[in-house]
């Protein structure tokens, strides 16, 4: 309790802080990055993010990925935190393969604490260099700050969508998809963000898409889409299909309203098209998808310049590119 106490008076003072001039002062570890340290690297170090315990799995994995991506641009071996959910960290198998931070602190390494960086920010990653060269040859963990941004998260896609093809979740995972049909899916974000907008609260608002949205994507998809198997269209949300009567006009449509995270989360994965929102929750799972993802423009995250992933416009309309032949 004291401990949880700690964190949350840390995370406020960091909050408050991280815009003035004398944030980076908070850390031992910027006192100590003017020790020049030129000596031959000897000792194995690592770098982590703690997914963070009180946020949703989106926003928990955007915390994970960005500690393996940065690991890798300071040359430093990754060292892995749990997802505070065992479900969720048996369910992704990000861990496989990875060290446990709790093994390297049985084994002597220390954790260093880094303040918060601009990832486009040369003088702050100069910084972070520079920390990480004073602590040469010192067995630590160096641990980004609490929610580090890292904005092109698909720069580890490859990476994540092997873990979580290898876990063993999968072998008794149940899809609902059929193998002879060509399913498209989507997902319409509500629960939280309806609240939002009652309350007026900018941080939800931004993220609201009308039905309006998803049924011209949908729609563009459908007459682009060349395909000889029947096609299956899934959406998945909350709420009651009374919420979404926009969509019955669609033939051979399953609204997947009542079905888990996980299961929700999977079924994107596996889908053949995945239509996201402006949420981590679909996010997420389109850098596991290998197949198309049709994303929304304006989002906080990037996606990669590849022919599987096109960017819709606000008001649902797509550029003349998507065909498949199947």
């Amino acid at each position: 309790m004291i401990q949880k106490i700690k964190n949350k008076l840390w995370l406020k003072l960091v909050s408050y802080a991280k815009s003035k001039k004398w944030y980076n002062y908070l850390y031992r570890a910027y006192w100590n990055n003017n020790n020049n340290n030129n000596n031959p690297a000897s000792v194995e170090q690592y770098f982590t993010a703690i997914p963070n315990p009180g946020a949703g799995i989106g926003h928990q994995m955007a915390n994970w990925i960005a500690g393996y991506w940065f690991a890798q641009q300071f040359n430093l071996k990754f060292t892995h935190i749990p997802f505070s959910s065992i479900k969720w960290e048996e369910f992704l198998g990000f861990g496989a393969g990875e060290i446990a931070i709790d093994e390297l602190i049985k084994q002597g390494y220390k954790k260093v604490r880094l303040p918060l960086f601009n990832e486009n920010n040369v003088k702050e990653i100069s910084l972070i260099k520079n920390i990480v060269k004073a602590y040469a040859n010192k067995k630590v963990v160096f641990v980004c700050e609490q929610d580090q941004f890292y904005r092109d998260q698909f720069g580890v896609q490859e990476s994540i969508q092997d873990k979580f093809l290898a876990s063993k979740v999968r072998k008794s995972e149940k899809i609902i998809y059929s193998k002879d049909s060509y399913n498209i899916a989507i997902h319409v974000r509500r629960g939280d963000i309806v609240i939002g907008q009652k309350n007026n609260n900018p941080n939800l608002v931004m993220r609201w898409q009308n039905n309006d949205y998803f049924v011209n994507v949908l729609s563009n998809v459908l007459k682009q889409l060349e395909t000889k198997m029947p096609i299956a269209i899934y959406l998945f949300s909350q709420g009651s299909e009374a919420d979404f009567p926009e969509f019955k006009n669609f033939k051979n449509i399953t609204f997947c309203l009542d079905m888990n995270a996980q299961d929700s989360f999977a079924h994107m994965v596996f889908a053949d098209v995945l239509i996201t929102s402006k949420s981590s929750f679909s996010y997420n799972p389109a850098l596991l998808n290998k197949g198309i993802k049709l994303v929304p423009a304006n989002f906080w995250h990037g996606y990669p310049k590849t022919k599987d992933w096109i960017v819709a416009k606000e008001d649902g309309t797509i550029n003349n590119n998507l065909m498949v032949v199947e």
